[in-house]
């Protein structure tokens, strides 16, 4: 037996050793996350979930009882019906509502596969998520009550102001305190709530971009009391939002939205949701295509905020 007694420690090194580097191989494995693969996600369960608002303008809305539209919303139908096509299968729509609080993190954390609401293409958003192509480009202006005499950001001072948290607007009011202008500043949860300050005087105006601006002035009680003012803040570009490195995906969504183009029926999805009547008011937000608009769709691309910005 003593023999045998020499050996031990040897063999209790050699298995503490082996659960050392078992430990590192799951450690190191864990923090490599293999590339996200939303495709193969979409075959293997039959299902996608796109991200929807509640009241993103003509871009996504609700129309009560679990059912969206609007023009960021049918494209995206438009594209798992491309997705079908290409699988040969059924694929099931799954709506989950998101806010410009809480759509980044429910796209990186796959709850969303795409997002299908009014986000801008930021350059610090593609560090967390990724684009398809540019589909709508807004500018950052101010919904007013005609009766408050205000005609630019020039007015503003002494003014309360709302916008909706989690919006390049809010960035672009924080920018305006910062350059030495004084007024107050309000963050909505939501467009609604937004717009609804501004309805009853609790706010003198409410900054988004003018598609949103156009749709909720459009669906309030008085339309021809309001008006949009001041000359833009920013311009953006909006486009559908994916889990960043999914290069399949991109390409699928891209292409699917580079097809819709060439047809024209992108065109007639924006004459639909943004020169037609639409619910639930039963009226047109009156938005005509813009040149910026029709200059993305002439040369498809994915190009950020501020690139626009430089230009």
């Amino acid at each position: 037996m003593d023999q045998h007694r020499p050996a031990r420690p040897k063999r209790r090194g050699l298995i503490a050793l082996a659960m050392a580097a078992n430990f590192l191989t799951a450690t190191l494995a864990f923090g490599q996350s293999s590339p996200p693969d939303t495709l193969g996600k979409i075959r293997e369960s039959g299902a996608i979930t796109l991200g929807v608002r509640e009241a993103s303008g003509g871009l996504s809305f609700s129309y009560g009882n679990g059912q969206y539209g609007g023009f960021h919303v049918e494209l995206c139908q438009r594209i798992v019906a491309a997705l079908e096509q290409s699988f040969g299968k059924k694929i099931e729509i799954k709506y989950q509502n998101v806010t410009a609080a809480n759509r980044v993190p429910l796209v990186q954390n796959g709850t969303v596969d795409l997002e299908c609401g009014s986000t801008s293409n930021t350059a610090a958003r593609a560090q967390l998520v990724s684009f398809a192509m540019t589909t709508f480009i807004e500018e950052i202006r101010m919904a007013v009550k005609k009766k408050s005499g205000i005609n630019g950001f020039d007015q503003i001072a002494g003014k309360t102001i709302v916008t909706t948290t989690g919006t390049t607007s809010a960035q672009h009011l924080r920018r305006l305190v910062l350059s030495g202008m004084q007024f107050n500043q309000i963050l909505a949860k939501d467009h609604s709530e937004s717009f609804l300050l501004l309805e009853s005087d609790r706010a003198d105006g409410f900054v988004i971009d003018t598609g949103i601006l156009s749709a909720q002035i459009s669906a309030s009680k008085s339309p021809q009391d309001y008006r949009i003012v001041g000359e833009p803040l920013s311009v953006e570009p909006d486009a559908l939002m994916l889990r960043k490195d999914d290069v399949a995906f991109k390409k699928a969504v891209d292409d699917a939205i580079k097809a819709q183009i060439r047809s024209g029926q992108l065109a007639a999805l924006w004459d639909k949701w943004f020169m037609q009547a639409i619910p639930p008011t039963g009226k047109p937000i009156g938005l005509a295509m813009s040149a910026n608009v029709k200059a993305a769709w002439d040369n498809p691309n994915d190009r950020p905020m501020e690139t626009y910005v430089r230009q």
